[in-house]
């Protein structure tokens, strides 16, 4: 019943339940660059953008220097040109589908200079749109950039931070894609128009009602940080202080994770030698830092941080990084955190950490080697970059999971993924841009440790669609198409409604339910693409796709708090 794609299978080498291992590779590997001496550090992204299934790296630059891009190719890397010539001074570098068209398109951030927005027109061809696009186009001091889905609409909305503590008018954006323009809607949201030093921000579902929050990074005791929780009509409600996640720190990163698999997504926060936040969401709209209780305060001057299962047992794990490389008692050059099992971090010794003592700021996880163990880039001042290679030697087994929208945006950003596995659910979320400065690989990674089999996996997207796979095989990644594994397959019928012909030479009658209230019709072509929208009100409708080309699509029907999706095909005859 269930139907997935397997991209590849991978056996997990080793005879043991040992600890993490990583070996530092950036020389053998190729990738041995700097940013240079900077402002606050550099940004590195680990996303795959020629979507060959290989994680592929990007680093930011200093002025005068062209963009790093390092292709994967199975396993080593190689900088290749892609025609940006991107010279700016650039903080963040992130890969995005604002269109949903299936390939990945480049924005970068800059604080001297001009932000950059690249479309990708195939086949890696880029075109610079920086001036139609919509976001501001003067000279800021921008920092982070993170792109979300405020209104469920299926397309990719953004937040944009400038931090500036001179010039007034620094405050960050919040824009809405209308159709792949981007519009200013931060006052309109309900947002600050304040400047309030902005590192960075996080899309993310603080409450688990089915819409997207914006948690953001505000640098300096004077600027607290900011919830902002999305209501559902477009505007936001200021919930900094009534959540507790309002605090008054030198903030740097906002790093979302499920450190203690409850289902509820916590916020880790780097600070300046006053300690880290580590905010356990005790799922009732309220934060508690926990750092001190559960070990990872880290008190050094913290920059990128990021949750991961390093062993593959299960636990979340912490990896952290700092600017500090001086001799300073107590304050760490970095840390990785282990997870105890119970919620509590240790730093183990002799795992290959030793040397980690560069001035860092960014840092982001991927799988080099499709090996299903997640690997660590860590953007580096005036010293090359790290890139950690995780070494570990044991018999855990692991699941990766790529998400493919169709009804939602295309890479499923917003997405939470429950999986069960040897009597143990766990849960991620999907984001982009996160960290500092960071985006992580697109592809999610759970530890199964030694279980021969995951239970279940469900993916909630933000169209509302729940997908359910069953009996799910271990050490393997998952292509989860949005819509293809629902939980009934009969759900069309036992709402009552009917589409025919399927296939059909353009014309297609949908029948029922009876419309007691209005409903709504929206029509995805198959990458994603919303092509049209309309209301049903009566109890048969005809839909007519001959503008359109042959084809696959996905019709999307939404009654009152059920969503409905049916493949249907468009073939000429």
């Amino acid at each position: 019943m269930y139907k997935f794609t397997v991209l590849f299978m991978l056996g997990v080498a080793g005879i043991s339940f040992g600890q993490a291992s990583f070996q530092e590779s950036a020389v053998a590997l190729r990738t041995d660059v700097t940013y240079g001496n900077s402002f606050l550090g550099g940004g590195v992204s680990f996303c795959d953008f020629d979507g060959d299934g290989w994680d592929d790296i990007t680093y930011a630059t200093g002025s005068g220097q062209e963009i790093y891009f390092f292709k994967n190719n199975q396993g080593t890397f190689s900088q290749i040109n892609l025609g940006i010539a991107n010279t700016f001074k650039v903080k963040q570098v992130i890969w995005i589908d604002y269109d949903n068209d299936g390939d990945k398109d480049f924005f970068a951030t800059s604080i001297e200079g001009f932000n950059k927005f690249y479309r990708n027109d195939g086949n890696l061809s880029f075109t610079d749109i920086t001036a139609s696009i919509g976001f501001f186009t003067d000279d800021k001091r921008t920092f982070g950039a993170s792109f979300g889905d405020i209104d469920n609409d299926g397309d990719l909305d953004a937040f944009i931070c400038n931090r500036d503590d001179i010039a007034a008018n620094q405050y960050s954006y919040l824009y809405r894609n209308d159709n792949g323009t981007y519009v200013d809607i931060t006052a309109a949201a309900g947002l600050s128009t304040e400047a309030q030093l902005s590192f960075c921000s996080a899309f993310f579902d603080y409450n688990n009602d089915g819409f997207q929050d914006i948690y953001i990074a505000n640098d300096k005791f004077s600027n607290i940080n900011r919830l902002y929780k999305n209501n559902g009509d477009g505007t936001f409600t200021d919930v900094s202080v009534a959540s507790g996640a309002g605090i008054a720190i030198d903030a740097m990163s906002t790093t979302i994770g499920d450190y203690n698999n409850d289902g509820w997504f916590d916020i880790y926060v780097s600070n300046s030698p006053g300690g880290n936040y580590h905010l356990r969401n005790n799922g009732d709209g309220t934060f508690t830092n926990v750092a001190s209780t559960v070990g990872t305060a880290f008190f050094s001057v913290g920059w990128g941080a990021v949750f991961f299962d390093a062993d593959n047992d299960t636990d979340v794990d912490l990896y952290v990084s700092s600017s500090e490389v001086g001799a300073v008692a107590g304050r760490l050059p970095s840390a990785f955190y282990e997870n105890q099992g119970n919620n509590t971090f240790t730093i183990p010794a002799g795992i290959g950490f030793e040397n980690d003592n560069r001035k860092s700021y960014s840092n982001a996880i991927g799988d080099i080697n499709n090996d299903g163990l997640p690997d660590i880039i860590v953007m580096n001042d005036t010293e090359n970059n790290f890139l950690w290679k995780n070494t570990s030697s044991n018999a855990n087994h692991w699941l990766k999971i790529k998400l493919q929208g169709v009804a939602s945006n295309s890479d499923g950003i917003g997405s939470k993924i429950e999986i069960s596995a040897g009597g143990k659910v766990q849960y991620r979320y999907t984001l982009s841009g996160e960290g500092y400065l960071a985006q992580n690989s697109t592809t999610e990674f759970f530890g199964l440790k030694d279980a021969a089999v995951v239970d279940y996996v469900k993916v909630t997207w933000l169209s509302g669609i729940q997908d359910v796979l069953e009996n799910v095989a271990v050490n393997q990644t998952l292509n989860l198409v949005e819509g293809e594994n629902v939980l009934s397959t009969d759900t069309f019928q036992e709402a009552g409604i009917r589409i025919y012909p399927n296939p059909s030479n353009g014309i297609f009658n949908i029948e029922g339910p009876n419309a007691e209230e209005v409903k709504t019709l929206i029509i995805y072509d198959v990458f994603g693409k919303k092509i049209h929208t309309q209301s049903l009100n009566t109890d048969n409708t005809r839909i007519n796709l001959a503008r359109f080309s042959e084809g696959l699509y996905f019709f999307t029907i939404i009654s009152d708090s059920k969503v409905y999706l049916k493949k249907v095909i468009y073939q000429k005859r």
